[in-house]
């Protein structure tokens, strides 16, 4: 069965194995998979020191066997559990007759059933149950005030863990030279070694039971020692601990298998051990690996003097260089995390003002695209209204003309007056007419006749209005009404050759009642500048004249 385990179920079956002395598999297995493959939770249920409906029996305190031959002061003698003895007694032939036949069926490869299996552990010693609350700030306080001394540093390292990292809280109010401890890490056990882990730091465990005598002795010459700390603090190892009697302590003492106190235990990350039958190229990452375990009385296992020199001697130059390349792969890895950033940020700003250059172009493209368009709406509009314009003056122009045709055929057809002053009329081409008039004829007929010379092609019998040839006076006058002004509606006027005085043409005013009519005269034909516009824009008027001057 175990081959079909994973790597991690198979270390958490062996660790359960070893906690509970052999054993069947299938049974562990089982026992794993009910408690989702946690080894505490499932030892707990082995030991009965996890509540669960109905209420356990009160668990049975154990007095654990301590060698304190080496000890330096007498211990004084704690009373005997007469209980526990009791059922350690009680429990013998059965626990004696459970591993004989746990062997029988291990040879035979008989599975041992379930039932058997548990009624089996309940034969087993308990362990005693852990203290509620409390952590590691208590644990740290209550070692500072038995030892009298003091955690090294203000500050010790922390555990990212919000309020629970840091040193001791209590007071230090010792003198400067007082003893000290090291710097211990506050926080869970879980806390310390992901630290371990995220800092790539070693990590050295320290677990302590009040129930065993060496405990004292460790804390004050151990912990202590000055040449311990100091090699602790200069290499930056994260230090925690704590009572087994605390839950999180206990928990740890179960993952690390601590079965003496006091109990000193160093991990590390370490390479990760591939099967020789692996076929993989790819380099597994580093696990957190316990590097070495020490437990027994400080005049020997734990004593300062052997810690110090299994850190010097042994496990700083065996694990150190492996970390100190783990922290350059980690430092190089920050570092082209952050000149990725950079340069992701960096290109970020390149798009984003490429993007405003090419939006402001796009703008500009855009505004010019309708500049561009209103002026062409505005030159079509401009066109349009010209050449309406155009049509209009086109259509005054062929109308006017239609007038001074009629106005040919009705002027030419009249006979000239018998009597009256003779005015000599030099048009704009140089030619010269003469022509008598009466003095009861008005100006509108010396008008008229004028502009009868300025007139081509053959007369018409009507005007565009349709009027008769008795009615051209008339016709003339309402011309000029509509027309606004006499200018605006001949284009020319009279003017004498000497002296020089314009003949203004008024309604009702007749020859003979001009001055500077009486007796005869000259007259020049000087064509309006209106006329002369028409003229260059090449809309020359009909009569095909432009004035002398």
């Amino acid at each position: 069965m175990s081959s079909t385990l994973s790597a991690s179920q198979q270390a958490a079956l062996a660790q359960l194995r070893d906690l509970t002395n052999g054993g069947e598999d299938d049974v562990a297995v089982s026992m794993l998979e009910s408690v989702d493959w946690d080894v505490q939770r499932a030892a707990e249920l082995i030991f009965g020191s996890a509540p669960a409906p109905p209420p356990p029996p009160p668990p049975v305190m154990e007095q654990f066997e301590v060698d304190d031959s080496e000890q330096a002061q007498p211990v004084v003698p704690r009373p005997a559990s007469w209980s526990f003895t009791l059922s350690s007694l009680f429990a013998f032939p059965f626990q004696l007759l459970s591993n004989l036949l746990r062997f029988v069926l291990g040879v035979l490869r008989i599975p041992l059933p379930r039932p058997f299996a548990f009624n089996l552990a309940l034969f087993r010693p308990r362990r005693t149950a852990p203290r509620g609350d409390g952590g590691a700030d208590r644990w740290v306080r209550e070692l500072e005030e038995e030892t009298g001394a003091q955690c090294m540093s203000a500050s010790a390292s922390g555990v990212d863990v919000g309020t629970s990292a840091g040193p001791s809280t209590l007071t230090h109010r010792a003198p400067s030279d007082r003893k000290v401890l090291p710097d211990f890490t506050l926080g869970t056990y879980e806390d310390a070694l992901r630290a371990c882990q995220r800092d790539i730091r070693i990590a050295c465990i320290v677990l302590v039971s009040e129930e065993h005598d060496d405990v004292p002795e460790f804390k004050r010459t151990t912990l202590t020692d000055p040449t311990l700390v100091r090699l602790l603090h200069a290499n930056d190892i994260l230090v925690w601990g704590g009572d087994v009697r605390d839950r999180d302590p206990y928990s740890a003492a179960l993952k690390l298998q601590a079965t003496t106190y006091p109990f000193v235990a160093f991990l590390a990350l370490q390479p990760r051990r591939t099967p020789r039958s692996s076929t993989s190229t790819s380099t597994p990452p580093p696990t957190l690996t316990v590097l070495s375990r020490h437990q027994g009385p400080s005049s020997g296992p734990t004593s300062p003097a052997t810690l110090t020199a299994h850190l010097e001697t042994q496990l700083l130059p065996r694990v150190s260089p492996f970390l100190v390349g783990l922290r350059a792969a980690q430092h190089a890895a920050v570092a082209d995390r952050l000149l990725r950033e950079d340069q992701d940020r960096a290109f970020r700003e390149t798009a984003a003002r490429d993007g405003a250059r090419i939006e402001a172009l796009m703008r500009a493209d855009e505004l010019a695209a309708h500049a561009a368009e209103t002026a062409r709406a505005a030159q079509e509009a401009e066109a349009a209204r010209a050449a309406l314009e155009k049509a209009e003056r086109q259509k005054r122009v062929e109308a006017r003309a239609g007038w001074r045709r009629w106005t040919k055929r009705v002027v030419m057809g009249a006979p000239e007056d018998a009597d009256g002053v003779r005015l000599a009329i030099r048009m704009p081409d140089g030619a010269r007419v003469v022509r008598r008039f009466g003095d009861a004829r008005s100006l509108t007929a010396l008008y008229a006749f004028v502009d009868a010379q300025l007139a081509d092609g053959q007369g018409e019998e009507t005007s565009p209005a349709g009027h008769g040839k008795e009615q051209i006076e008339h016709a003339m006058e309402e011309q000029i009404g509509e027309a606004g002004t006499a200018d605006a509606w001949w284009g020319f006027q009279l003017v004498l050759a000497y002296p020089r005085q314009e003949i203004p043409w008024a309604r009702g005013t007749t020859v003979g009642s001009v001055e500077s009519l009486k007796g005869g005269a000259q007259l020049v034909v000087h064509m309006l500048a209106s006329t002369q516009a028409a003229a260059v824009d090449g809309e020359e008027d009909d009569d095909g004249y432009v004035s002398e001057e």
